[in-house]
């Protein structure tokens, strides 16, 4: 039974048929009966597991094909009529060419399959900031998931009416063959396809495909940004909530940020943390000026190894109910799921993520995959903002980047403005720390956090940031924090996780003007007596060395980020150009 009668989407969706050739149709109207249906079938076919329902209530197990456990980026592409537009940082194919060969590949793929029609929101339906789509899939793995992240249902087609203006997705499993797996965004159709994939990373279209990579183009069109950044809320002992974004690559600690406990002297002053978001952030500027944020997603897609009840026990406790877990094992004493570094109480009788019989003294390989997954409900968050529903979303004091250096970044520091804040973003970056990866201790750059997830030319990107800086009357400030820099023996200095918000609290204060700053070559870097060492094993000269800069190692970095700018050239802002030639003067004066 269709639910709408909007043209556009049910023409959009006869094509669909036309090519997959399902032999039904379902309509998710996002009720609680119909998903229940859902899992009893996919219960029924294996292709989910239902988990012990008095230890874990609504948690089921997924296993995807051992082939398909990541995000592929040398299958993801951008596909615009002109090669420049998508830049040098993404995949790219004609348009036309790469339709004809999704065609081919779709071509039946979904005989007898049932294609489930999910009508999803990102962001609070009715809000201004919310953008609606349509997923067209054969999975009942991504119908249920999609439902925990995203807001689902008829409500979304009725908010949507007879206009044209959805993202169109079709998402066909087909054989999972590797060699054609493709997840391809065209930026001037919104429109979305993957195929031969079953991995939430590449199917959930309503996460990095919809809200990052055709979001960020929406977003340059209508002024606004579409960022790969956590929101957090912060409520000082006067009960003043004031809210950052943050943006950081992947192994430095965005989610641990997103879901901050404050440390124990701090929880005693009354200091409280709020999360709106732990992976996307939406941006526009509001009535008063301000730049306010929406978290567009309902759930969050975590990685389970190395989360556990001292790591991120917010993470944790959201995963107890209405969670679907991927790739982790599954311990047959008493049906519940574990994972490397939830406890030291591995099963004794577990199949691994494979589904193979798993135990301590037998393993060949871990039990579950390292990037194995939890889908959970935002709202079983413990520390969930109040403000998560609200459809104007929350209004930002600080920007914040991060990165993971051992030596050149200082623990904080300031940018001058907002063009210097646009440098900080673009040149940040994580010092590789596996041989795998390549050379220990090479900076892979990765600005804003974006390189994947950018859905045209990041230069153009880059602009686009300047450009908002000027339509934005009241902007917050923009900081970058490196919670990562190591002693001779390569050991950590700062202790990180819940104690970063003494860091935090200094970078509120700047953006309230209760805090004084010295200015140095790269920007402003607190005073060491204006950061709280309270109840902290860290000395004050200690944290002095966190706040150094080296010159040496700044001239350096110079040189790499002049090397990694080469890639885009002449389309290079000419604002960022200035701005590192003018810390190259500093440095030098």
């Amino acid at each position: 039974m269709e639910l709408t009668k909007n043209k556009a989407v049910l023409d959009w969706i006869d094509q669909q048929i036309k090519i997959t050739t399902p032999d039904q149709v379902v309509w998710i109207d996002g009720t609680e009966d119909q998903l229940e249906a859902l899992r009893e079938e996919a219960c029924a076919t294996g292709e989910i597991y239902k988990l012990n329902q008095e230890k874990l209530p609504g948690c089921y197990l997924h296993r995807s094909d051992p082939s398909d456990v990541a995000r592929v980026e040398s299958r993801t592409f951008i596909c615009c009529k002109e090669k420049e537009n998508a830049g040098p940082t993404n995949n790219w194919m004609d348009p036309v060419e790469m339709h004809a060969m999704l065609d081919g590949i779709c071509a039946g793929a979904m005989k007898g399959r049932t294609m489930y029609v999910i009508p999803y929101s990102m962001g609070p339906v009715g809000s201004p900031f919310a953008k609606y789509g349509i997923e067209l899939t054969d999975s009942i793995y991504v119908v249920l998931n999609m439902a925990i992240m995203t807001r689902v249902g008829k409500a979304i087609l009725d908010q949507l009416g007879d206009s044209p203006d959805f993202i169109k997705g079709l998402h066909c499993k087909a054989d999972l063959d590797p060699e054609k797996r493709y997840i391809v965004q065209f930026p001037e159709e919104n429109a979305i396809v993957s195929v031969n994939s079953g991995y939430g990373g590449n199917v959930l279209q309503g996460k990095k495909c919809f809200a990052l990579r055709i979001a960020s183009n929406l977003g340059r069109q209508e002024n606004w940004l579409a960022e790969h950044m956590l929101i957090l809320g912060i409520q000082n002992p006067q009960g003043e909530v004031r809210y950052v974004t943050g943006a950081f690559p992947s192994a430095c600690g965005k989610t641990n940020l997103a879901m901050l406990i404050p440390p124990e002297g701090y929880q005693k002053d009354g200091w409280k943390c709020w999360c709106v978001g732990d992976d996307i952030a939406w941006l526009r500027v509001g009535e008063d000026g301000r730049l306010w944020a929406v978290n567009p997603e309902k759930g969050f897609f975590g990685v389970a190894p190395g989360t556990n009840a001292s790591s991120n026990p917010n993470a944790l406790a959201t995963t107890h109910k209405g969670t679907i877990f991927t790739n982790v094992a599954l311990n047959l004493d008493d049906d519940t799921v574990w994972w490397e570094k939830l406890d030291k109480n591995p099963p004794k009788n577990a199949l691994d993520w494979m589904g193979n019989p798993w135990s301590p003294e037998t393993a060949q390989g871990p039990a579950a995959h390292p990037n194995s997954r939890f889908t959970a409900p935002a709202e079983n968050c413990p520390c969930i903002s109040s403000e998560f529903e609200n459809p104007a979303g929350v209004p930002i004091s600080a920007i914040i980047f991060g990165g993971r250096r051992a030596k050149t970044a200082p623990l904080v520091y300031q940018s001058r403005d907002w063009n210097h804040g646009v440098f900080v973003g673009s040149i940040m970056g994580s010092e590789k720390t596996a041989a795998a990866e390549g050379q220990v201790g090479e900076t892979r750059r990765d600005p804003m956090a974006m390189i994947p997830f950018c859905g045209y030319h990041m230069a153009d990107y880059w602009q686009h940031w300047l450009d908002m800086g000027n339509i934005i009357p009241n902007q917050p400030k923009i900081f970058n924090v490196n919670w990562f820099r190591t002693d001779e023996n390569g050991n950590f200095i700062w202790p990180g996780f819940g104690e970063n918000l003494r860091v935090l609290e200094w970078i509120l204060k700047r953006c309230f003007d209760e805090a004084d700053a010295k200015e140095t070559e790269i920007g402003y870097l607190p005073k060491a007596e204006d950061i709280n060492l309270t109840g902290l094993d860290l000395d004050v000269e200690t944290l002095e060395g966190l706040l150094s800069v080296d010159r040496d190692l700044w001239k350096a970095e110079v040189a790499g980020i002049r090397d990694f700018y080469q890639q885009f050239g002449d389309k290079l802002p000419k604002e960022l150009a200035k701005e590192l030639a003018d810390l190259e003067a500093r440095l030098n004066a």
